[in-house]
């Protein structure tokens, strides 16, 4: 069985963080399947999908690793076509992903005891969110 649902989410861009970990669950939970498989994609090409130990240190190491390998301070071929100014955002959402996979069983998702499903946005200002998740399973 395939089942596709959506959560839409408000974010306010410059590396927001958000554990989607919950609603994520509570999908799941209304549906009729055990066990299976669900992909979490976001639409958008300045956002991206992974899992962390979410904490406040560990978000913050990521916010300057992110600076440290894609700055935002250094000209780049998009903006300068478009004038928008998220050129790197568009590179750091590349690099990290648009989706990942998440085995469940029992109506629970296999995440590990500290892993959480995070949406970093790395977009230059608040944005509208949609993250499609296809649940496929028994």
């Amino acid at each position: 069985m395939v089942e596709t649902r959506k959560i839409s989410l408000q974010t306010q861009g410059h590396c927001d963080t958000i554990d989607i970990t919950a609603q994520v669950q509570q999908q799941l939970t209304e549906l009729d399947m055990d066990n299976g498989m669900v992909t979490v994609f976001v639409s958008g090409s300045t956002a991206g999908i992974t899992t962390v130990e979410l904490e406040p240190g560990l978000v913050s190491d990521l916010q300057r690793m992110w600076e440290r390998i894609i700055p935002q301070d250094i000209s780049y071929d998009h903006d300068r076509r478009w004038g928008d100014g998220n050129g790197y955002s568009h590179v750091r959402a590349s690099l990290l992903g648009a989706s990942l996979v998440v085995p469940f069983g029992g109506k629970r998702l296999m995440l590990g005891t500290w892993q959480q499903i995070i949406l970093i946005d790395f977009d230059n200002r608040p944005r509208s969110r949609q993250i499609v998740l296809q649940f496929i399973g028994e």
